[in-house]
C-alpha cells in the first residue's frame, strides 16, 4: 500500500463531503499500514467552523489509540491544510503529512510563506493525486455558482 492507495481513500471521504453539500475535503490517519481514522468536512452539518476533515480525522485517531500524539502516523488529506488545521497537526506531533491539491487561497503556506509550520520532525509529501482532488473541488464550486 502506497501514498496513492491511501489518498484514494481520502478522496472517498472527500466525495462523502461533496455529496452532503460540504466543501469536498477528506482525510485519513494511517499507522503501521492500518487506517486509524477517517474524516471529511462537516462544517455545515455540525454548524462548526472547526469541523474540517483533518480535525475530525485527528480527533478520531487520538480516541482510537488513547493518546494525544500520533508520532508514528501519517495524515493523508486531499487539500493542503489551512492554518487552523496546521496548528492541530503540529500539536499532534504526527510523523508525516501527505496532501493532494495545493490551496493557494486558504492553505497554510498562503499565511506562513516558506516558513515551516509543522512539527520539526514531520515530513511532507505534496501533490499526491492532486489533479483528482482539484477536480472534485472545482466541480463542487461550479455546481454552487
Amino acid at each position: 500500500m502506497d501514498d496513492e492507495h491511501f489518498m484514494k481513500m481520502a478522496l472517498t471521504e472527500a466525495q462523502k463531503a461533496f455529496d452532503a453539500g460540504e466543501v469536498p475535503v477528506g482525510a485519513i490517519v494511517v499507522a503501521g499500514g492500518r487506517i486509524l481514522s477517517r474524516g471529511h468536512n462537516m462544517v455545515e452539518r455540525l454548524n462548526d467552523a472547526t469541523a474540517h476533515a483533518e480535525m475530525i480525522a485527528l480527533t478520531s485517531a487520538f480516541n482510537q489509540i488513547g493518546a494525544k500524539y500520533l508520532t508514528e502516523a501519517t495524515l493523508y488529506v486531499t487539500l493542503e491544510p489551512c492554518l487552523m488545521c496546521t496548528g492541530a497537526i503540529y500539536w499532534s506531533k504526527i510523523d508525516r503529512i501527505v496532501w493532494g491539491a495545493d490551496d493557494e487561497k486558504n492553505g497554510h503556506r498562503h499565511f506562513t510563506g516558506d516558513n515551516w509550520a509543522f512539527h520539526p520532525k514531520a515530513t511532507i509529501t505534496r501533490g499526491v493525486l492532486a489533479q483528482e482532488a482539484a477536480e472534485l473541488m472545482k466541480a463542487f464550486f461550479r455546481a454552487r455558482r
